[in-house]
């Protein structure tokens, strides 16, 4: 089975809202057999979207439209789904009781422009929406089948779980099924994890690929099989020798987030953290923060930008400062024992460094990083000399100073 996904929507087009779904309904397709063959993002235009339909129709077997179900002006989805294929809108008695009854908890009527909602081609299946207002469409016309699928992330995804998934999964032999894994590592670069486990495999079946991201590569591990347990038994041998030679780098696998996969060890080991960030800004700061339960071991961040900053909150001498200047090793060694006294934390970790694009020098250029952690057991500071832009250089950093928190994690009982 062969399969064409169309995305609306005018933002798209101009860049305004990122297009997730091209990700999550590829990944879905790829697990239960179906290869997308094509991705194509059209506006909110009635004649556009038409056009774009009627090629998918010559070409794939499932069309997913998302977006254009709402109750604007500019909805058109299911009205061109409708014309393509010359079938009438119908009413959905049931979907229009749902909205009323949905307005009226809400204190408000239903408006002609809701209740247009309630309308879909003649023989397609309602998909009713768990997460908001607008409903799908499943419908199997002339063997093919067009699913329409809300715009918003979160009702698109709650709709395909809910609808959706339990409908490709009853489809007879849809085709090969496609498993993988991503394993994640940090403080290695691309080339080097590539030489370290270039000979196990490529472009075959199971396959490696790879994707380098700002302090972080991941490595895809995928196979084909005609079902998923046969793809997945082929994917656990060569992943286990894959994890072997990485181990040293390895801090996750799949969903798994570096700060927490941080925050865990933490926790586990009831230790307490802080941090003094300057070409940061306070982003490994945002990360930690960002996973629910932090607060048991994350207490707080002193952002210091301003060399005031640094030796009046954090204590850096003024001679530290003038002799080795604000990016260098003592500097660093110095906010990291500062943020932890300050803090009475058990870690403090801090970062100092020249993020660009201005600022650099020969002896320190533009991506010269010194993070420094400090605990009870003594203080250790490492330099890092990071490439690209200023927010992969910030993120790098990032990157770096969580690992080296895991890290230290990970050496202690």
């Amino acid at each position: 089975m062969q399969a064409e996904l169309i995305f609306t929507g005018t933002e798209l087009l101009l860049g305004e809202v990122l297009n997730t779904h091209a990700q999550y309904l590829g990944r879905q397709m790829a697990a239960y057999g179906i290869e997308v063959i094509l991705h194509t993002t059209v506006g909110d235009n009635w004649d556009r979207l038409a056009e774009v339909f009627e090629a998918a129709l010559k070409r794939a077997d499932l069309i997913i439209i998302t977006g254009g179900l709402g109750s604007t002006t500019d909805d058109l989805t299911k009205d061109t789904v409708a014309r393509v294929l010359g079938l009438p809108m119908l009413l959905d008695e049931p979907t229009l009781q749902w909205l009323r009854e949905f307005m009226a908890r809400r204190g408000a009527s239903l408006s002609e422009s809701m209740a247009r909602q309630a309308y879909f081609p003649a023989g397609a299946k309602v998909l009713p929406n768990p997460a908001g207002t607008a409903p799908g469409a499943l419908l199997e016309h002339q063997g093919k089948v067009v699913i329409l699928l809300p715009g918003p992330p979160r009702e698109l995804k709650a709709m395909f779980e809910a609808s959706v998934v339990p409908y490709l999964a009853s489809l007879s032999n849809p085709g090969m099924v496609t498993r993988t894994r991503l394993l994640k590592v940090t403080g290695i670069s691309e080339s080097e994890v590539q030489e370290l486990i270039g000979d196990l495999g490529g472009q075959g079946n199971p396959g490696i690929a790879y994707l380098a991201k700002p302090g972080e590569v991941h490595v895809r591990i995928s196979a084909q099989a005609a079902n998923g347990a046969v793809a997945d038994q082929m994917i656990s041998g060569l992943l286990e020798k894959v994890r072997e030679r990485l181990a040293g780098y390895l801090f996750g696998m799949d969903d798994d987030v570096l700060e927490e996969v941080v925050g865990r060890l933490l926790a586990q080991k009831g230790l307490t953290c802080a941090l003094a960030e300057s070409c940061t800004g306070g982003l490994v700061a945002a990360r930690l923060t960002s996973i629910p339960g932090s607060s048991a071991y994350f207490w707080g961040s002193i952002v210091a930008y301003d060399n005031r900053v640094k030796e009046k909150v954090l204590g850096v001498p003024a001679e530290t400062l003038e002799v080795h200047g604000a990016v260098s090793r003592q500097t660093a060694v110095a906010m990291a024992e500062g943020v932890r006294s300050l803090t009475g934390t058990h870690l403090g970790l801090s970062i100092t460094g020249i993020a660009g694009p201005g600022g650099g020098t020969p002896a320190k250029p533009v991506g010269l990083t010194y993070i420094a952690l400090a605990a009870a057991d003594g203080t250790s500071c490492r330099e890092f000399h990071f490439p690209g832009h200023r927010q992969a250089v910030r993120q790098g950093a990032a990157n770096a100073a969580l690992n080296m928190i895991r890290l230290y994690l990970l050496d202690r009982p």
